[in-house]
């Protein structure tokens, strides 16, 4: 293979939501979506959450062992603002992966049944649906909000520009998670977040060198007056950034304001850095240590005849 075919251009989106209004969140995804592409994007990421929001502070009127009418009421309205998969929402992120040729990868609240989960979704540049990652453990107060994600979705995708994956925000905490990506063969390790801690970046510069990938970290930029009308601190203060699998930072970390982070990344760079460092091949000591992931779509409920595919 040449080694210009192995170059890729990323773009990394910091940006809010709008809260309680997807709609409108729509339209400003599509707008971003055309300001990557016009940089030169063929892949973009978008934030953790970022259709159907992060809901930073609220407390959904919970304390231990109450719930109250007011946090219900809450609940719900955060409720209607999930996207449903299949649905209408997903056809115009399809839409827009398509207008714009970019293979795009976007943090989703989805809602299926009664119960809600921190999702990502990918499309290709034709605007194909390729599958979705479902957070497996919701941090402190997002346990009371979201679901747990299964084993089944832990995607990595094969696409012209390398294989392609997502691990959520403090999902990048869990090791044996990471490894389980590792082993997947993951070169553009998508890292959507809502964390804006000057630990997150540390953090997406050791996943980068520890699993010879580019990582891509989107955070959301949400401030008080574009959600409440009033003028404050940022609820959200960014901290995107692109890294290399050496890593080193390529863009970012970006604060402050919402802007889109832009690279051109040469996959080459994995094949080099793995000479050394491969935590799932020559460095791994199976001899020693072993991970077992269970990848079956675990049902709450199964068929009497026993034939649950595609139930639920």
């Amino acid at each position: 293979m040449n080694s210009n075919d192995r170059r890729v251009v990323v773009s990394v989106v910091q940006a809010g939501s709008v809260l309680l209004d997807t709609p409108r969140t729509l339209e400003k995804l599509s707008d971003l979506a055309s300001a990557a592409r016009a940089a030169g994007a063929q892949v973009a990421l978008f934030p953790e959450a970022f259709v159907g929001g992060y809901p930073k502070g609220q407390q959904f009127g919970i304390s231990l062992g109450r719930r109250t009418a007011e946090g219900r009421e809450e609940f719900r309205q955060y409720f209607e603002s999930a996207i449903q998969i299949p649905g209408p929402e997903m056809e115009l992120l399809s839409k827009v992966a398509q207008e714009n040729q970019l293979y795009l990868v976007t943090g989703v609240i989805e809602r299926s049944g009664g119960t809600l989960y921190c999702t990502v979704v990918f499309f290709d540049s034709k605007g194909g649906y390729l599958g979705k990652h479902r957070k497996l453990m919701p941090t402190a107060l997002e346990r009371a909000i979201w679901g747990f994600g299964d084993g089944s979705t832990l995607t990595v995708l094969e696409t012209p520009h390398g294989k392609l994956g997502a691990v959520i925000c403090w999902e990048n905490y869990m090791p044996l998670l990471r490894t389980a990506m590792y082993a997947k063969g993951i070169e553009l390790y998508c890292a959507p977040t809502v964390d804006d801690r000057d630990t997150w970046i540390p953090t997406m510069r050791h996943v980068a060198c520890e699993g010879r990938c580019f990582v891509l970290s989107a955070c959301q930029y949400l401030n008080d007056e574009a959600n409440s009308g009033t003028k404050g601190a940022p609820l959200i203060r960014g901290g995107s950034c692109i890294v290399s699998p050496f890593g080193d930072l390529l863009a970012g970390p970006a604060y402050g304001s919402e802007q889109i982070l832009t690279a051109e990344i040469d996959r080459n760079e994995i094949v080099k850095g793995k000479f050394d460092l491969d935590v799932v091949g020559h460095y791994s000591r199976p001899d020693v240590f072993q991970l077992h992931v269970d990848e079956r779509t675990q049902h709450p409920a199964c068929r009497p005849d026993g034939n649950d595919a595609g139930w639920l």
